[in-house]
């Protein structure tokens, strides 16, 4: 694994994304409700959309344009149009340092 420095984490209010590009990768690093903290692609499989503008609620985040919403463990949308998932990467976090690996997709 190939961890990057992403953002920090006092960055993230819970329930907001920020949007980061590490190697060329757009990612989205996404703080939920309960304050954990998930990176998955910045990009809708449906429209080509930034998930970083979306609306963060429970574990999931919607697209801001169509509505798909995405389940921030797996990357499975959990309501149509969009109907492939997105890549989820892993996550350390290092005091208030949040580090992402875009080189590995752990989602369905």
């Amino acid at each position: 694994m190939s961890f990057q420095a992403a953002c920090s984490r006092s960055a993230l209010a819970p329930a907001t994304a920020i949007r980061v590009v590490l190697d060329g990768v757009p990612v989205a690093v996404v703080r939920d409700e309960d304050g954990d903290v998930h990176a998955i692609g910045d990009t809708c499989s449906h429209a080509e959309v930034s998930l970083s503008q979306g609306e963060v609620e429970d574990c999931a985040i919607e697209c801001w344009l169509h509505g798909s919403r995405f389940d921030l463990h797996t990357g499975k949308p959990l309501a149509l149009p969009a109907i492939r998932p997105i890549p989820v990467y892993p996550v350390q976090l290092d005091g208030d340092a949040v580090f992402v690996d875009v080189t590995t997709n752990i989602g369905a």
